[in-house]
């Protein structure tokens, strides 16, 4: 079973954010990441993933800057969080904690 993309809509920023937490990365890698660590259960599309990174530059939770490939000379936008971006994480992470606090009231076994 794979996780419908409307139930996960509203958290795409946070995995985007969290995947970012550490180091900066590029959309290929991330998206390969969060198919990675969902077990295969969540596949970002690609116009998903790109929205996201439009509109969280424009909020000013990450910035992007460009770099070239080493192995392939080919180069790629990279995006990093801002501490604005960090801030925001953690909101969303406490936003998640009660979200499912609350539907786990309704939800059988």
């Amino acid at each position: 079973m794979n996780i419908s993309s409307d139930v996960i809509r509203g958290y795409n920023d946070t995995i985007i954010l969290y995947l970012l937490l550490d180091n900066p990365s590029y959309g290929y890698e991330i998206s390969k990441k969060i198919k990675e660590l969902s077990d295969d259960k969540y596949i970002i599309k690609e116009t998903t993933l790109y929205s996201a990174f439009t509109r969280l530059e424009k909020n000013g939770y990450v910035t992007s800057f460009s770099s070239s490939d080493n192995s392939t000379g080919k180069r790629r936008t990279y995006y990093q969080i801002t501490d604005m971006g960090r801030q925001y994480y953690d909101y969303k992470c406490e936003e998640w904690n009660l979200t499912r606090e609350v539907v786990s009231r309704f939800i059988r076994g």
